[in-house]
């Protein structure tokens, strides 16, 4: 696919999505390994337990079984730790805006999306490192609706535009939905928002009580300030968003060195038993209610202490995490493809290869920060963003493997070709599989060096530039009726114009 071209679309008219592969069959944890670890996870969480939690939580963990030691700090025994994975739904029905781009999570199936808090944009007509605004935002979310390898999108930047709290919430919530109909996910400032902005969802599905039925965004909630601590204000949005009938998405994002042991081991078994206490917390608020858990164990370079994580501990970890959660049952997201490069060069590309494609060969559930960011995820890109969905419709293919039929080991095949025209470009079976057994890049070049000369030494970064171009020409996706968009920028002020550019 060359410039100025679009994905193949589905019969719905909406851009075709790569299917999920199942992957899984990397494992960097022997099973005793893996159980060492588990292991410890749940005796941090019996011994030393979870300080922070609100009054009216800690009381509500205390009545399902927790006790107080004397300092006050929250410990959960494994019989009660277990019972709450055990009542835990093992996997999530994550509807999209549009119905028929649902996900199921949770049966190694294989989704990649985006994620994170970037407060810059790289704007590529500068190179430029600028504030990040709400168009910027609409715009990171429309480009991902037209990626075939991007099955989801979480809020990937912060509007820095956007004055108060309310507003910035509202404004997100808007701005993610009027972009993309695939699933999405958004967070709140306070617990105060959740109910606006689930109620701007019910205006744009139709009506009162129709996201509750069809919830198309994740609450993502960072329910835990490691090490092993309750974030207060995390725990009161999750109890308001389960309330409103939101999935929720917790998230354990200690940095090994720093916020977590400098060992991967022992920063794998904190960071899981502080997953395990947001199972816990979401169970003691409603027992089985969905919610997928984002174990993210990042890096530090202890030379400066800063965070990293396009490293190899970063790609094994966030491997062993899903591994790890897989295998106890865990709906789950993990953290792969963040580059500490500035820009989509050789660095970004090496280490969101890797790092990702570790992470999908394991079974993650989702991959997430995985595209479109930069600068130690500080930065968004949405020309990054369109060169990762490349990356990602490769790595997803090598998920997949071999596929071995009876057909694809025929005799007679063979023997026509040899005993014929002694090739098989051209062959029936050949025209058969070529859009099946193999991938094509949209922006990656194949051309001969003559071809590719002649065309005008295009570069990666300027095909690049060209498709988010035209994605923005072409307005906005077409999901959201006008008349639905209309009475929500009435009913919650919202700012975002109707076609931004």
């Amino acid at each position: 696919m060359r410039r100025g071209t679009r994905p193949r679309r589905s019969p719905s008219g909406t851009p075709a999505v790569t299917s999920p592969p199942a992957g899984g069959a990397y494992r960097p944890l022997t099973t005793v390994q893996r159980d060492l670890i588990i292991e410890h996870a749940f005796e941090l969480l019996a011994s030393i337990g979870m300080d922070g939690a609100p009054d009216q939580h800690a009381d509500r963990l205390e009545r399902a079984g927790a006790h107080r030691r004397d300092d006050g700090r929250l410990c959960f025994p494994r019989p009660m730790v277990e019972a709450a994975i055990e009542r835990a739904p093992s996997t999530v029905d994550l509807p999209g805006f549009r119905e028929d781009r649902g996900l199921t999570i949770g049966d190694r199936s294989v989704h990649i999306g985006t994620g994170g808090a970037a407060v810059r944009t790289l704007d590529s007509d500068t190179g430029e490192f600028r504030a990040s605004t709400l168009h910027d935002l609409w715009t990171m979310m429309r480009v991902l609706d037209e990626c075939p390898n991007i099955h989801y999108g979480l809020r990937p930047l912060v509007a820095r535009d956007v004055a108060d709290d309310r507003s910035l919430d509202l404004h997100t919530a808007f701005a993610v939905t009027h972009a993309t109909s695939k699933p999405t996910g958004v967070s709140f400032t306070s617990a105060a928002t959740v109910d606006p902005v689930v109620d701007l969802f019910d205006l744009a599905l139709g009506g009162e009580g129709a996201f509750s039925k069809q919830p198309f965004s994740m609450a993502v909630v960072v329910h835990v300030v490691p090490p092993m601590r309750f974030a207060p204000e995390g725990c009161e949005i999750m109890e308001r968003a389960i309330q409103r009938g939101m999935i929720i998405q917790t998230c354990s994002a200690g940095q090994a060195g720093a916020t977590s042991p400098p060992s991967l081991a022992g920063s794998l078994a904190q960071g899981l038993a502080e997953i395990m206490a947001g199972i816990v917390l979401a169970d003691a608020i409603s027992p089985g209610h969905p919610c997928i858990h984002a174990f993210m164990p990042f890096i530090s370079d202890l030379r400066s202490g800063a965070m990293t994580g396009g490293g190899g501990e970063a790609a094994v970890a966030s491997a062993a995490a899903a591994q790890l959660l897989g295998d106890l049952g865990v709906p789950h997201a993990v953290s792969a493809g963040i580059t500490d490069s500035k820009h989509a060069d050789n660095q970004a590309g090496y280490e969101k290869g890797y790092t990702v494609t570790l992470a999908a060969q394991a079974g993650a559930d989702m991959v997430q920060l995985a595209v479109g960011m930069l600068g130690s995820i500080m930065v968004a890109s949405p020309e990054s963003l369109v060169i990762d969905d490349d990356m990602c419709g490769a790595i997803l293919r090598s998920v997949r493997g071999v596929e071995v039929e009876p057909a694809f080991l025929d005799l007679e095949i063979v023997e026509s070709v040899v005993s014929g025209d002694g090739h098989y470009l051209g062959h029936e079976q050949t025209l058969e599989l070529m859009r099946s057994e193999y991938v094509y890049p949209a922006l990656g070049d194949r051309r001969s060096v003559d071809e590719w000369l002649d065309a005008g030494s295009p570069s990666l970064w300027e095909q690049a530039r060209q498709r988010v171009a035209d994605v923005v020409a072409d307005g906005p996706a077409g999901h959201l009726p006008p008349d639905r968009a209309a009475a929500i920028r009435v009913a919650f002020g919202i700012e975002l114009p109707e076609a931004p550019r």
